[in-house]
């Protein structure tokens, strides 16, 4: 039996045991990039500033997995004096390895704080955060590098360890919180239900947030949100499963469909919901299939059964009092866009807008010719076949209808800086779209 659904579930677990820290002038450290979703649920739980640790390890030559020391922000360099004997190690030796490590902490570094400074350690209590110690080599150097940076108490929390955890960070944390020590544990993930990899722009997105909504020199609680919860649907026969986030004063309500293969867990959708719930538009992350039906592969091209579930779910949200005057809006990725715009066709719909990332449009078939909808249509510049597609798409559409290629990227946008741009073209499309349509209410 999994022991958390997700990171986030894992970051709220892990905020309840950390209660008794709460009023005290701490700051949380998520360790990215896996860290950091779980250590804004702490944040936002104890309203606390957020702040990312990036440390690099520094491993012996021609035994890189025995750390020597490790190394921090601001020049901070600490060394384990006994390895470094052992080792024989000398000046030479060191410098090299961390002039190799400090390029590559330097690089992360501007990429994750985007010209912020780091917030300040010196007296306060550090609580350093990750979703898991394995080996425990970064987190022990995140807990000298803190220790250095002039925190005056450390805490490292994680949802699950071994059970020797403790012991294995004495003389490097005050505190060790450890929620879950499993018998026979070898991985981190296998206390996950849903354990993807989180990318570079979901950890963006977080440290922004929480920026935005929190004063880390008086400690301002981050603003939670009027719901954000797990929520059951029923849409048609079924009940399908979704993730719903209103921030305070929401201008609209964008429903994503994912494509095939993914869930409402999607890493890349999550990262875009954060962006557009940074703008102050609600998101409502969406399975359309029951967990049985997803085992045949049939019903994720069932663009018909698909669409029909978006239709009765806009209708839900029209029921619900908090988003029954919100405008609808439509995100939909790979095969799910050919559901969105198969749905936008339907006029009991009632969609403002849509936008499609690397999607398959062609899926809806004679649908688009009644979509009237405004509609973007993104795709990657290095996904050939699926810009082709998209063109087509684009002709067949009656309402307005744009088509934008980001360059250098394939088809699910892995590329460095790629889904932070689909991120803001699908905010900015879904802001202007859909406050018009509040202003002429």
């Amino acid at each position: 039996m999994k022991l958390f659904d997700d990171r986030v579930d894992a970051g709220r677990q892990l905020a309840r045991r950390l209660a008794p820290l709460k009023g005290r002038d701490i700051v949380v450290l998520g360790l990215p990039r896996g860290g950091v979703p779980v250590a804004f649920e702490v944040a936002k739980a104890l309203k606390a500033p957020l702040d990312v640790l990036v440390v690099r390890k520094l491993g012996v030559p021609f035994q890189p997995e025995l750390a020597f020391g490790a190394i921090g922000e601001d020049g901070v360099r600490v060394l384990n004096d006994g390895v470094v004997r052992e080792a024989y190690l000398d000046g030479d030796d060191m410098d090299a390895v961390e002039h190799k490590q400090r390029i590559e902490l330097r690089r992360r570094a501007e990429r994750f704080r985007r010209g912020r400074d780091r917030i300040s350690l010196i007296g306060r209590v550090a609580v350093i955060v990750d979703d898991g110690i394995a080996t425990g080599a970064t987190a022990r150097a995140a807990c000298q590098v803190a220790r250095a940076h002039g925190a005056s108490h450390v805490v490292l929390a994680v949802p699950i360890g071994p059970d020797d955890v403790t012991e294995r960070f004495a003389g490097y944390a005050d505190e060790v919180v450890c929620l879950k020590t499993p018998a026979l544990f070898s991985a981190v993930g296998q206390g996950y239900r849903h354990f993807p990899q989180t990318p570079d722009e979901e950890v963006i997105a977080l440290l922004d947030r929480a920026r935005d909504g929190v004063s880390a020199q008086a400690g301002v609680a981050i603003d939670p949100p009027l719901r954000d919860e797990e929520v059951a649907v029923t849409a048609g026969p079924v009940t399908v499963a979704g993730h719903l986030t209103i921030p305070e004063h929401p201008r609209g309500i964008v429903v994503f469909a994912h494509g095939s293969g993914s869930s409402r867990h999607s890493p890349r959708n999550r990262y875009v919901a954060q962006v557009l719930n940074s703008a102050g538009l609600a998101t409502l992350l969406l399975d359309l299939l029951t967990p049985a039906e997803e085992r045949n592969r049939a019903n994720v091209f069932d663009i018909e059964m698909l669409a029909g579930r978006l239709v009765d779910v806009s209708r839900w949200l029209a029921g619900q009092p908090e988003t029954a005057l919100l405008p609808v809006g439509y995100f939909g990725a790979s095969t799910g866009a050919g559901a969105a715009l198969a749905a936008a066709a339907d006029p009991r719909a009632k969609v403002g807008a849509v936008v499609s990332r690397g999607g398959r449009p062609d899926l809806a078939g004679r649908a688009l010719a009644n979509v009237l909808a405004p509609t973007l249509l993104i795709v990657g510049g290095r996904d050939e076949v699926v810009i082709e597609l998209n063109r087509r798409a684009q002709a067949a559409i009656p309402g307005e209808c744009e088509l934008t290629v980001v360059p250098g990227a394939t088809h699910l946008f892995e590329e460095p800086g790629t889904l932070e741009q689909v991120a803001k073209l699908a905010c900015d499309w879904f802001v202007d779209h859909l406050s018009r349509l509040v202003a002429q209410r």
